[in-house]
């Protein structure tokens, strides 16, 4: 297959470009072999606008047969601690909306998007035919929230759990979910938890950990044909 990879870093995939063969740089883009396959690494830069713009460029431009979003994540849920790595299969926009005083009111209930509208299903973008990639099955299925700025507050926590119930949470991942719904190319969002979500607690993240870990799944990912 033809498969490309996006990552928000280089350092986040830094494991992976090692192992490419006859790797090519070209900007934003190292094309190689990985396994069987032709891939092509886009760097988007953080967060979901750089992600949503780079990616659907690229859609636009070239065809691949899939898509894997590979990158870090905070969780929420103590079942998926530091250094685990997930699929996440289901993502949405949480800050999407309104404040009224205390009260968050959502994009759907300003009555300013359908919920069911493509590419989303009750407000969020699910992927319930992800990338045929052969031990991704093997990885937990999460649920995820996409934000600009992540949670480090109790408070904020605390409320976007209730209002979300979200599994882990990145800056990129719902972005690139809806530019290959847009595209029409199977994909799938792999990332590895790097910290707990909670006030800002930066020793105990495990980040090299979880790069290594995602290099380890994505290398099993990929080298299989």
């Amino acid at each position: 297959m033809r498969v490309l990879l996006v990552a928000a870093t280089r350092p986040e995939v830094a494991p992976l470009l090692s192992t490419l063969v006859l790797p090519v740089e070209r900007g934003r883009i190292i094309s190689g072999m990985l396994g069987a396959h032709n891939v092509d690494i886009l760097l988007t830069g953080v967060g979901m606008v750089a992600t949503s713009v780079w990616c659907s460029r690229i859609l636009a431009e070239e065809h691949y047969d899939a898509a894997l979003n590979l990158g870090i994540c905070g969780s929420f849920n103590p079942a998926h601690p530091p250094p685990t790595v997930v699929h996440v299969t289901r993502d949405m926009f949480p800050e999407v909306g309104a404040e009224d005083g205390d009260h968050f009111l959502p994009v759907t209930e300003l009555g300013l998007l359908d919920p069911n509208a493509f590419p989303f299903t009750n407000g969020r973008i699910e992927n319930s035919e992800p990338a045929l990639f052969p031990t991704l099955s093997e990885l937990p299925a999460v649920s995820g929230i996409t934000v600009n700025t992540a949670h480090g507050n109790d408070s904020s926590i605390a409320a976007v759990v209730s209002r979300c119930a979200p599994d882990v949470e990145s800056m990129e991942g719902a972005a690139f979910m809806y530019a290959c719904r847009v595209a029409g190319i199977p994909f799938a969002q792999v990332r590895a938890v790097s910290n707990r979500v909670e006030r800002r607690n930066r020793p105990a993240w495990d980040l090299v950990g979880a790069v290594r870990q995602l290099a380890r799944v994505s290398r099993r990912l990929l080298e299989q044909p």
